[in-house]
């Protein structure tokens, strides 16, 4: 029952980061509609998440803390950076479109995480295996299923009259800030991919998450705020009211960058990048799902058929990886029973001592 759980914990552990990274678009999206500016909300979360997680790494890993050197540093600088980059632009992409879209576009990452994960050798080029077929197709499959549902509406399942509210401030957005708003989500989809790979390298060599995450929030919170201070010096901006601001940002630190990234982390040092990158299609769904139960948002053709693309997808890259560790398994077994059999040296010394 022990390995059971313990094999769950990374499933359990992403789909809960995922709904609350969901949750955070959804009430990022309403404080910046109330004058928070994108780079002041990335600030604010970051700083206060760090002075979270400071007293609680030092607990946790006080007795496998590895030294700090100066080439660690200057990688947990360089996550900052990408860490800044990816929350400023996928900010700035919300604050143009709505949460479905920018959930939807976030389901590039697996493509992208996919690439850099066989450039960087972390995934292995086995064209003729069962397993690597099953995670290119399901990556690919997922990537069309987020599409369906951006881009197809269908005819409606479910309405409400603020689903037909919602639809008609989709409908009356200009084009042009829609097509903004995907180019920086897509900047976003493109670095926070190099941000998992970069992540990964670091806690091979540093397996420490919540250090790890401490400084990313810290430097990305440094990096923000010189960002804030230089395009926005209006002070008022940092005010926290109305209290959507004040609540918004106490849901990104305890949720966002303290949970869902420490989570994260948690889960991309056992599993690997792309196992974290492939939950991302269910952000589209989870979305979905919480704008109909929540916000009573419209359920269409599209979204259904769209979302359960995705599911496909995801269980065909699921697959893909159970495979993979089985295989590793059987090695590893067949590795121990080899060297016991070529071994068998304390037998051999018992009957000495007994002769």
């Amino acid at each position: 029952m022990g390995v059971l759980e313990s094999a769950a914990a990374p499933y359990m552990g992403m789909v809960l980061a995922t709904t609350a990274q969901v949750g955070l678009i959804l009430i990022s999206k309403q404080a910046m509609a109330n004058g928070m500016t994108n780079y002041i909300f990335v600030a604010y979360s970051n700083l206060l998440a760090s002075v979270i997680l400071l007293p609680l790494a030092l607990l946790i890993h006080r007795s496998n803390r590895p030294p700090l050197t100066f080439s660690l540093i200057c990688g947990l600088f360089s996550l900052g950076v990408l860490g800044c980059l990816a929350q400023l632009t996928g900010y700035t992409g919300i604050n143009y479109t709505n949460a479905e879209f920018a959930s939807a576009m976030l389901n590039l990452i697996p493509g992208f995480t996919f690439i850099l994960a066989l450039i960087f050798g972390m995934e292995k080029l086995a064209c003729r295996r069962a397993s690597f077929q099953a995670k290119t197709i399901g990556t690919v499959v997922s990537i069309v299923g987020a599409f369906i549902v951006t881009l197809y509406k269908g005819p409606q399942i479910l309405t409400s009259q603020s689903a037909s509210r919602l639809l008609d401030n989709f409908i009356r957005t200009p084009q042009s800030s829609w097509i903004l708003g995907g180019l920086f989500l897509a900047v976003d989809c493109a670095v926070s991919s190099g941000y998992i790979i970069v992540q990964a390298l670091i806690l091979k060599k540093y397996p420490a998450e919540l250090i790890i995450v401490f400084f990313y929030c810290l430097f990305a919170a440094i990096l923000s705020t010189v960002v804030s201070l230089i395009v926005d010096r209006d002070l008022s901006a940092w005010s926290l009211q109305p209290n959507i601001r004040l609540i918004a940002v106490l849901y990104s630190v305890v949720f966002g960058s303290a949970f869902q990234v420490s989570v994260t982390a948690w889960c991309l040092h056992r599993r690997g990048p792309l196992f974290v990158a492939v939950f991302h299609p269910l952000s589209i769904v989870i979305s979905a799902a919480l704008g109909i139960i929540l916000l009573g948002d419209i359920l269409c053709l599209g979204s259904l058929i769209g979302s359960i693309i995705i599911v496909i997808g995801f269980y065909s890259v699921m697959w893909g990886k159970s495979k993979e560790v089985e295989v590793v398994d059987d090695n590893v077994l067949r590795s121990s029973e080899s060297r016991t059999e070529n071994f068998p040296l304390l037998p051999a010394k018992d009957e000495e001592i007994n002769a």
